[in-house]
């Protein structure tokens, strides 16, 4: 049988760091920062043809939290609203762009 798109699991670019994030958050509590790491992720991963591992681990991070993915996107859009959580790469420290 031939491998098609719908059954080949790819490998995500982001995998090594993704993995990385992701075991930070399962290990943190339920901060700004990890709680907005989490959405980025799920978005991310929201149908990726692979990374099932990830993709349980990001399940199993709303189920430590006792949150669903719908809280969890409510609460980060509140966050963004008011909190600047993370700051681009090419913007120098102390530095203000807006």
């Amino acid at each position: 049988m031939t491998d098609t798109p719908s059954n080949k699991d790819y490998p995500h670019p982001q995998y090594t760091k993704d993995r990385d994030t992701l075991n930070t958050i399962l290990a943190g509590p339920a901060d700004t920062l990890n709680m907005a790491e989490l959405a980025r992720l799920r978005i991310r991963y929201d149908g990726f043809p692979g990374a099932r591992d990830i993709r349980s681990d990001l399940d199993k991070a709303l189920d430590n939290w006792g949150i669903t993915e719908a809280q969890l996107f409510a609460k980060t859009r509140e966050l963004h609203k008011t909190e600047t959580i993370f700051t681009p790469t090419w913007l120098k420290k102390g530095e203000d762009w807006s």
